[in-house]
């Protein structure tokens, strides 16, 4: 079945699964598994376990996992963070795929997570296959706005090219900022943790391998959707 959707806005049951009710269930949940990770357990075995403790439905354990991490990756991540203020003339790297699906869901009302380490990120997913949005445009032109507000740059946006119609995003990107570099290569992840230029992304395992990183979403959407549906996990 094709994606037809027009937003990547919030599921159904997301203002039950994720509001003022649910909030002091999730944040103890995404403690105890930061425990459990800072102490060796493994992700599914871990999240398995608080999940059962705490009777989350699969969406809220998406969630908590993505929230979480171990006190070592958060003091590692910390120390290489640096603010929006340290953009000016600096060259960035952005994780392509991974800013405009947070900005998106941001900009659509869906769920953005307020996560342990500071960033910011969403629950959307492309499954190998991307589809634009009725906000695809206004996200980028969100980020064209503040990053030259900023003085970040060169920016150059990575995506992958296995996932379907990235060539056509790099286009969008490229359209609506000329001066940005958008490149669809194999394997971003691989070049996000090279050293060298500064790194826009909130995925662990790039957060985790690379050098400096700028909580990016997390800055978009506090200056640029003030009504996101924010769920605060930390």
């Amino acid at each position: 079945m094709s994606d037809t959707r027009k937003h990547r806005g919030p599921g159904p049951q997301d203002p039950t699964y994720f509001g003022p009710e649910a909030h002091t269930e999730l944040t103890a949940a995404v403690a105890d598994l930061s425990w459990l990770f800072s102490r060796g357990y493994a992700d599914a075995s871990a999240l398995k376990l608080v999940g059962d403790r705490y009777k989350l439905v699969e969406r809220q354990r998406i969630a908590v996992l993505r929230s979480a991490c171990s006190d070592a990756a958060l003091t590692s991540r910390r120390s290489r963070e640096i603010g929006i203020a340290a953009l000016r003339g600096r060259a960035l790297r952005i994780d392509g795929f991974n800013l405009i699906l947070t900005l998106e869901s941001a900009l659509g009302g869906g769920v953005i997570l307020s996560c342990r380490d500071g960033s910011y990120r969403d629950l959307a997913s492309v499954h190998g296959t991307y589809r634009n949005v009725d906000e695809t445009r206004p996200a980028l032109e969100l980020a064209a706005r503040y990053l030259a507000e900023w003085g970040a740059g060169p920016c150059t946006w990575l995506l992958d090219s296995p996932v379907s119609n990235s060539g056509r995003l790099a286009g969008l990107i490229r359209e609506v900022n000329p001066d940005w570099i958008a490149e669809v290569v194999l394997n971003p992840d691989a070049v996000l943790v090279q050293p060298g230029d500064l790194v826009a992304s909130a995925d662990s395992m790039i957060l985790d391998n690379c050098g400096e990183w700028v909580s990016l979403a997390r800055a978009l959407v506090e200056v640029g959707v003030p009504g996101a549906f924010i769920t605060d996990l930390r």
